[in-house]
């Protein structure tokens, strides 16, 4: 048998950590959160619509409480590993050293020419943490019913928190694209014109679809869970100030306004009907064409990041 099956069953630190007292219900948790909530009104109105829509952690937490966000545990499987290797580079684009991993697939070695699949990691996290319960040499290694996917490299990259489009002094698609990909090239990865694929989750998965799309003809799939999509530069400021540098930024990066760039790219994208950044999702979903949608309960946590990343990771290996 290929590799031993390892179960995970994710729970958020938030649901995790509660403790009733003895005699209180849920229900009466529940009204006493929303009770608390009822507080962002002095905010104004705004703030109330934003907590409504999941774009700030309210509706969320509810959910959670409620065990909207509940997803079946994930089983994973993996064939013996393949090598990986991590280093830094100085990067010009982001004007500081970056680390990354590269990952190959087993019974492969490092120098073998491959495909190479670029995972982009989410907001806080960085080219250690860009997969959820599983490391890159995992990720190119999972098995389904005990047979492997088709054998791609894989590459993790440190790439800040600024939704992988351009800042001032700070610039880590250019990074992506002018640096990362180079380097892999240089070792035979991700040569010819499938040579490159994208992942992401959350920010990560924004960053893969706006990279495919602002650069046309370098990627050849792409594959976004809970991929971050606002609708609108106040909609993406109130939520986070940071993701972008201008109304000029955000509408340069808009992968809904872009999606006509998509053209012969094959996409995936999943998305939890409780996640905040869902209506976005939608919206971005309405006018793809030929692309694979995964719309099913879940919310913007671990255990829907992990139970879509092995169908994803399939994807972008074919």
């Amino acid at each position: 048998m290929l590799g031993a099956a390892v179960y995970l069953k994710v729970v958020s630190g938030m649901s995790e950590g509660l403790r009733r007292p003895r005699g209180l219900t849920r229900r009466t948790v529940l009204k006493s959160v929303v009770a608390g909530i009822g507080v962002v009104a002095v905010a104004g109105v705004t703030g109330v619509e934003l907590v409504a829509h999941g774009l700030l952690p309210g509706k969320q937490t509810l959910d959670q409480l409620s065990g909207g966000c509940d997803t079946a545990p994930t089983v994973l499987s993996f064939a013996p590993l393949g090598p990986s290797l991590s280093g830094q580079f100085s990067s010009k684009a982001r004007r500081r050293s970056v680390g990354y991993t590269i990952a190959y697939p087993p019974h492969h070695h490092v120098g073998d020419e491959l495909p190479l699949v670029v995972v982009l990691h989410g907001f806080s996290n960085n080219h250690h943490t860009a997969l959820f319960g599983m490391s890159p040499a995992q990720a190119v290694a999972i098995t389904h019913h005990g047979a492997a996917m088709n054998p791609v490299a894989l590459v993790t990259v440190d790439g800040g928190n600024g939704y992988w489009n351009p800042h001032p002094g700070d610039d880590p698609m250019a990074m992506v694209v002018d640096e990362l990909i180079p380097l892999c090239q240089r070792r035979g990865l991700g040569r010819g014109s499938s040579g490159i694929r994208m992942m992401g989750v959350s920010m990560g998965g924004y960053g893969a679809l706006a990279i495919a799309e602002r650069n046309r003809g370098l990627v050849s799939k792409v594959a976004a869970i809970s991929p971050a999509v606002w609708t609108s530069y106040d909609q993406a400021r109130a939520a986070n100030p940071n993701a972008f540098a201008s109304q000029k930024a955000f509408d340069d990066g808009d992968v809904i306004a872009h999606v006509a760039e998509l053209t012969g790219v094959a996409v995936r994208v999943a998305s939890g009907a409780d996640d905040p950044f869902h209506p976005g999702v939608v919206a971005l979903a309405n006018v793809l064409h030929r692309a694979r949608v995964v719309f099913s309960a879940g919310c913007h946590t671990e255990p829907f990041f992990l139970e879509q990343e092995p169908p994803s990771l399939r994807f972008v290996s074919r």
